[in-house]
C-alpha cells in the first residue's frame, strides 16, 4: 500500500477505483486544504521545471485556480489582476534579464 497525504483533483478518487483498486481520502477543512495545494503547487512546479511540458504548466495553472476557489477569487478578477500588473510592469515577451542597477 503506497501512502501520500497529498491534494489530488476532483476526480482522482473515481479513476483509481475504475482501474480496480482502493483509496482512502479525506475532506479538509478550507484552511487546511490552502496548504495542501500550497504543497501541490510546489510539487507541480517542480514536475514543470523537470520536464519544460506544457502539460505540467497546465497542472501548475489549475492548482492556482484552486487556490483562488479556496480564497473566494473569481477566475475573472485574478484575470483583471494579472493583466493591471501586466499594462503597469509589462509582461516578458521582450524577454529582458535585468543585469545591475546604480545609484
Amino acid at each position: 500500500m503506497k501512502t501520500y497525504d497529498k491534494a489530488v483533483r476532483d476526480r482522482i478518487p473515481e479513476i483509481i477505483q475504475r482501474s480496480g483498486k482502493t483509496c482512502v481520502t479525506e475532506v479538509l477543512p478550507p484552511a487546511a486544504f490552502e496548504l495542501k495545494l500550497r504543497e501541490k503547487l510546489q510539487e507541480e512546479v517542480d514536475e514543470f521545471l523537470r520536464s519544460g511540458s506544457v502539460e505540467e504548466l497546465a497542472d501548475v495553472v489549475e492548482v492556482v485556480y484552486g487556490i483562488l476557489e479556496m480564497r473566494g477569487v473569481a477566475a475573472e478578477r485574478f484575470e483583471a489582476l494579472r493583466l493591471a500588473k501586466k499594462e503597469e510592469r509589462g509582461g516578458f515577451s521582450r524577454r529582458l534579464v535585468l543585469k545591475s542597477v546604480s545609484d
